[in-house]
């Protein structure tokens, strides 16, 4: 297995909205990925292993200092094998490049080892108001 990691790399959506459901659980809804991210992120990372799709993460950003981490989603078999967390540091290598000085990311408390070790995150207060 030979994963390349693509910055603003091409996909489609069916490809990303079938991998998406399943690293999250939920039926394939559709999405208009591509213009998602055209409209609203500094980037995005692919993970290909050939021409197979097996990971994303969205950098989606405020135009200036601050980027965002979200739908991080590594394919199942190839989870394990550090696919994500290179997308994660690809994502924060990019940001970093475009002049932001801060990455954000939410993530649920089964995820923590992941971000905040394998990733270098570190734990900050937050608040979250239910729409």
């Amino acid at each position: 297995m030979t994963i390349a990691y693509g910055w603003r790399a091409a996909f489609g959506n069916a490809e990303l909205d079938a991998l998406h459901a399943a690293g999250f659980g939920a039926e394939p809804q559709g999405t208009d990925w591509e213009a998602r991210v055209h409209r609203h992120s500094l980037g995005w990372v692919c993970a290909y292993d050939g021409d197979r799709l097996v990971g994303f993460v969205n950098v989606p950003w405020d135009g200036g200092q601050h980027a965002f981490v979200l739908d991080t989603v590594v394919a199942a078999d190839v989870r394990g094998a550090g696919v994500g967390t290179a997308l994660v540091a690809t994502a924060a290598d990019r940001a970093r490049r475009a002049g932001c000085r801060w990455l954000h990311v939410d993530f649920l408390p089964e995820l923590s080892s992941f971000y905040l070790q394998a990733c270098g995150f570190r734990q900050t207060a937050a608040g979250l108001l239910a729409l």
